[in-house]
């Protein structure tokens, strides 16, 4: 375990050296692209061992193994100097293993549907095509953060791929709105996407769900408004996305039956749960404050939580350097920095989106760490204005 440790976590040499700074997580990056063929490894293993167990992939890998990697092998704080961040962001490789994400996503999906349907002739019982689906919707939620990626970057092209990766689970919005919605309003009582101190998983899942779409229509229809176009038109970034779902979905419920329609909305909601459950924990009680003019301060590392778990950021392409995501939206994840000002996470997303699950052990996990970064003051918290008083009471 020391010589892996040593082999995943750091960046290669101190801007001190004089010999040229490469980058050892160079191709662990590549481990990324093992959740998107879980379908094909999943039915490969259970037809050879005849295990149904191998249906249950994506759980197993996401809550299990992921969490005792993330243990193992420890966090990893180190950044690249600064005379090698352009080399990063430029260098197509890193950029590749976000690409082919999507064929190996589609792939995954396709074999699905066809296991689902039953026309592949391997047996599945109820309990095996629900694996399937969780180990799908796994995928589909990973594939949300992929289109992130991909969402934020200038090339028309790669913010087409953005959408092609959100069609699986028709969160087509969320283009809209993570990128001209959250980022503008990330930690304040405006933005639905931010959870706050107190509040559950499950009641913020709806929260942000509901939230989120009203504030990406709104988003959008101004936008359109501004350009003199139609907001029931394909110029807007909504209804083409959802349009690729529409499209999706009907060619494999033409190639597969309608047996599958149950597997496919089920898929598409276990993917959409998974990412607002990262989302949950990834601004959690924090909150910008006000400044004397009414304005809120300017986004800073304090502002989100952050965790260096090296396992988790690899196969999420580095969304837990989150803080500096916020500070530079367009910079690609192989060069996202660790802050020391933002908040640290206790363990990695796969290890915390379980606690979540759980929202008193969350609670007395997380609770007492953003009175920690507050020095105690529980006012400069995020609160919701229902549970205030209580709160100000526990902890005031």
């Amino acid at each position: 375990m020391p010589t892996l440790q040593r082999a995943l976590r750091g960046g290669g040499q101190s801007p001190e050296v004089s010999r040229p700074w490469r980058d050892r997580k160079r191709y662990v990056w590549l481990l990324g692209l093992v959740v998107p063929t879980l379908v094909p490894m999943s039915a490969l293993s259970a037809g050879l061992t005849g295990w149904s167990v191998f249906w249950w992939s994506g759980p197993v890998l996401m809550f299990l193994v992921i969490p005792a990697l993330d243990y193992l092998v420890g966090p990893d704080s180190d950044n690249p100097p600064d005379s090698a961040l352009a080399w990063l962001e430029n260098d197509r490789y890193y950029r590749w293993a976000t690409y082919i994400y999507l064929p190996a996503q589609y792939l995954s999906l396709v074999l699905a549907c066809w296991l689902w349907s039953g026309r592949s002739g391997i047996p599945m019982s109820e309990p095996d095509k629900l694996g399937l689906m969780l180990t799908v919707g796994g995928i589909a939620g990973v594939a949300i953060n992929t289109a992130h990626e991909l969402g934020h970057q200038r090339a028309q092209s790669e913010r087409w791929l953005s959408k092609v990766a959100l069609a699986q689970t028709g969160y087509g919005h969320f283009y809209v709105e993570h990128n001209r919605g959250h980022h503008a309003r990330v930690a304040t009582p405006e933005d639905p996407a931010s959870s706050r101190l107190g509040e559950s998983l499950y009641a913020f899942q709806f929260r942000s769900f509901l939230g989120s779409l009203r504030s990406a229509w709104r988003i959008e229809r101004r936008r359109l408004s501004c350009h003199h176009k139609r907001v029931w038109s394909l110029h807007n970034d909504i209804l083409n996305s959802w349009s690729m779902t529409a499209v999706l979905f009907a060619v494999l419920l033409t190639a597969f039956g309608w047996d599958i329609l149950p597997w496919l909305i089920g898929q598409a909601v276990v993917g959409i749960c998974l990412l607002e459950s990262i989302n949950y924990l990834e601004h959690y009680g924090l909150r910008r404050q006000r400044r004397a003019d009414g304005n809120y301060e300017q986004v800073r590392a304090s502002h989100s939580w952050n965790s260096n778990s090296v396992i988790s950021n690899v196969f999420l392409f580095h969304l837990q350097r989150h803080s500096d995501h916020h500070a530079n939206p367009q910079r690609r994840y192989q060069a996202l920095c660790h802050a020391d000002e933002a908040p640290q996470l206790p363990s990695g997303y796969a290890t915390m989106v379980l606690l979540a699950l759980f929202p008193p052990l969350w609670r007395r996990v997380m609770d007492p760490r953003v009175l920690a970064h507050y020095d105690g003051d529980v006012r400069l918290a995020a609160m919701s204005p229902r549970k205030e008083r209580k709160l100000l009471k526990r902890y005031g």
